[in-house]
């Protein structure tokens, strides 16, 4: 699986408007006064009084607006700015071609959790890989798992550290870790449009855990750190 040396990252965004027309009606009636009797001739008792007019009738009430629906998110945001904030990590460090990319990453992970599980320390945060360097056979990397507790008795190529900090870019990709090129690409496009200048490193957090998710079901975060 051939890769792109700069970055992979996620989808373009929109938030669709909603637009809900309201409508009203009021109506009323009123009731007209009774017509007053004829007079009698001038020997006989005067008239009686006009009858008194009837109740008015109170006006209808408005029908009720209809509630506005709220808006509904569909689509990730794309090159999202933010800032990220250090962790502690425990760190396991390797390298990989692209051919063998997910299987060895996962190997890393399975390897930081059983240290973890074995130890009774549970993570405290997502797991991450930080990509230190690519080129088109294939990558080194820093397998990271946030923790609370430094864990002891470490192995060679593990440690304990801090994970990346400061100002980023986020894009998110759904999906397979196969079918990460486009959107590798679409970021590379994306930096390239927008002329920034992005550091010789990228992260990937796994919102979703690879160890118990189908692949095709994947969720993952990709941090482009700028200058």
């Amino acid at each position: 699986m051939k890769r792109i040396r700069c970055f992979r990252l996620a989808m373009a965004a929109l938030l669709p408007a909603i637009t809900v027309t309201l409508g009203s009606t009021a109506g009323w009636a009123q009731s007209q006064p009774a017509a007053a009797p004829a007079a009698t001739p001038a020997p006989a008792p005067p008239a009686s009084p006009p009858a008194a007019a009837g109740p008015a009738v109170t006006p209808a009430s408005p029908p009720a607006a209809p509630e506005m629906p709220a808006a509904v998110q569909t689509a990730d945001p794309f090159g999202e700015e933010i800032s990220l904030a250090p962790k502690t990590v425990v760190i396991r460090k390797g390298g990989a071609t692209w051919d063998a990319a997910f299987e060895t990453l996962m190997d890393s992970f399975k390897t930081l959790s059983a240290l973890l599980d074995k130890q009774g320390i549970k993570p405290a945060g997502n797991a991450m890989i930080v990509y230190t360097s690519t080129d088109d056979s294939g990558f080194t990397y820093l397998a990271e798992i946030p923790v609370e507790q430094e864990p002891k008795n470490l192995a060679k190529d593990m440690s304990v550290g801090t994970s990346p900090e400061g100002k980023a870019l986020k894009f998110v990709h759904r999906g397979s870790y196969d079918n990460m090129d486009s959107t590798y690409e679409a970021i590379t496009n994306h930096l390239d449009e927008k002329k920034l200048e992005a550091k010789d490193t990228f992260v990937e957090e796994y919102i979703t855990d690879p160890l118990k998710t189908a692949e095709d079901k994947l969720v993952i975060n990709v941090y482009v750190p700028l200058k």
